[in-house]
């Protein structure tokens, strides 16, 4: 085979045979966060069926599957960190050890009566701190008002965006009873949502996705996009208020007063 037009070719006309292996390339000479996400998204499934494995193999119901994926999503991007392609061993099989082990750990962690609160709980605090003023204690009552609809809107926005079905299948997924005209209107505004979101600078997007699709809390995702947490939570801020007035100022859909 002739080397030089095979390179040819594959520049031209095809794709390469192995494109994770080009991003495995990319991020070994770069750390790029980008990149990162990107293999990531890729091996993301994979990290959550090790998660449900381990969920379906309690026998006892004192964890939820989320938390057990946000362990896993701790355990993939600690793999991607430190995994080595020259090693010549597929990346699964580097994972799948260090996934399950942060699953382990975070179970082994969490006490019997549950006196630590859940992941879920501590990233939906970590969210309405993100979404609090440092000042709001000593804001006239006109804007402390303002500020606490603000926290609100931004409250029923990630209501809105964790009812997707994206962190649980959606055949796992659970649909609250609503007449026809009600689950199609909730539909209606979930799509209405999720296409905003689509529409958000590429940073602020990751953000939101990763926090309320995936499950990720800031420090994670700052380890993701190279940023500090405290970045990460201005960041969040600027998404949803952006988020809201794009909402408000579409055609019949309001979030205001």
């Amino acid at each position: 085979m002739n080397a030089r037009g095979g390179l040819s070719d594959a520049k031209s006309s095809s794709p390469p045979d192995n494109p994770e292996a080009a991003l495995w390339t990319a991020f070994r000479e770069s750390k790029s966060p980008s990149v990162r996400e990107e293999l990531f998204s890729l091996h993301y499934p994979f990290a959550r069926q090790i998660a449900r494995r381990h969920f379906r193999d309690r026998k006892a119901g004192d964890i939820e599957l989320p938390d057990l994926c946000q362990l896993a999503s701790a355990g993939l991007l600690e793999a991607i960190d430190r995994f080595d392609p020259e090693l010549g061993v597929p990346f699964r099989g580097y994972a799948s050890r260090r996934i399950s082990g942060s699953v382990l750990d975070g179970i082994a962690k969490a006490s019997e009566f549950r006196e630590q609160i859940s992941f879920r709980n501590r990233v939906r605090a970590e969210r309405v701190r993100s979404l609090t003023r440092l000042d709001a204690d000593t804001l006239p009552a006109a804007e402390a008002l303002e500020e606490l609809i603000n926290l609100a809107v931004g409250l029923a926005l990630g209501f809105m965006l964790e009812g997707t079905g994206l962190v649980i299948d959606e055949q796992e997924a659970r649909e609250p009873a609503a007449s026809a005209y009600d689950s199609l209107v909730w539909k209606d505004t979930i799509r209405r949502v999720m296409n905003e979101v689509a529409t958000l600078p590429k940073r602020e997007q990751t953000i939101i996705r990763r926090h309320y699709l995936t499950g990720l809390d800031f420090e994670q995702i700052g380890t993701l996009l190279g940023v500090s947490k405290g970045r990460v939570s201005q960041l969040h801020r600027a998404a949803l208020g952006l988020l809201k007035k794009r909402l408000r100022d579409a055609c019949d859909f309001r979030l205001e007063r």
